[in-house]
């Protein structure tokens, strides 16, 4: 069974008199296990089908099939404990609540989970060790750098136990050495893991990692090929 399955998606903005087709009429299957970027030039609809995997929006048109089940047609309360239990988010900004350690910063998921206390602190501190800020844990965000910020953002991705981790344009505000640092770890989690990693991007640094590119334009799948950078590395 596929891990995400889109039908004829269509996410269409009627707030011009002419609609905008942010994306449209979108077909797309990602299987476990999948390290994909989905690229494309600004405005070509990147970020919206990101969202309506992520149950952040919802499609004018065709049905979104998330780990079998079709999320189309949720309601928002409804979406919103779905995202909690199955999909890891990380975005360009970070998102970290700036009055929190990063342990805390970790713990807050596990905690809209309910996840007793013991566990939630214990899996922090073992997600924060994995990403390598097991001697930052009680760093406030305004402590950490933002290659170290975006690590934090990954274990508390990871620290749901989502089915898979969506990444919004993860590196555009770390430098070079921080991006690929990131990109190591991530592909680290997808190698040995099996995590799924779906992003969207113009970095050219996640572009050479993934193993699948999905090219939009204009809302639409330009092209949808297997890496030919990663297959010649590889071979």
């Amino acid at each position: 069974m596929s891990l995400i399955e889109l039908k004829d998606v269509s996410r269409i903005y009627d707030e011009t008199v002419v609609p905008i087709r942010a994306v449209d009429s979108v077909n797309l299957i990602i299987d476990k296990g999948e390290f994909t970027a989905i690229v494309g030039p600004s405005g070509s609809g990147k970020t919206t089908l990101l969202n309506l995997i992520g149950g952040l929006d919802q499609p004018t048109a065709g049905k979104i099939i998330v780990d079998g089940t079709d999320i189309s047609t949720y309601k928002p309360d409804v979406l919103i404990n779905f995202r909690l239990h199955h999909i890891g988010f990380v975005f360009q900004a970070y998102n970290l609540i700036p009055v929190f350690t990063a342990k805390e910063n970790v713990e807050f998921i596990m905690l809209l989970q309910n996840i007793p206390k013991t566990e939630r602190e214990k899996k922090a501190l073992d997600f924060l060790q994995a990403v390598g800020l097991g001697d930052r844990v009680n760093a406030t965000p305004a402590e950490l750098s933002g290659g170290q910020q975006q690590r934090v953002a990954v274990a508390r991705a990871l620290a749901s136990s989502p089915s898979f981790v969506l990444a919004d344009e993860p590196t555009a505000n770390l430098d070079s050495a921080s991006a690929e640092s990131l990109l190591d770890l991530m592909e680290n989690l997808n190698q040995n893991n099996n995590m799924t990693f779906v992003f969207s991007t113009h970095d050219q640094k996640v572009i050479r990692r993934a193993h699948r590119v999905v090219t939009l334009q204009d809302g639409k799948v330009k092209s949808d090929e297997l890496n030919p950078i990663r297959i010649k590395n590889e071979n």
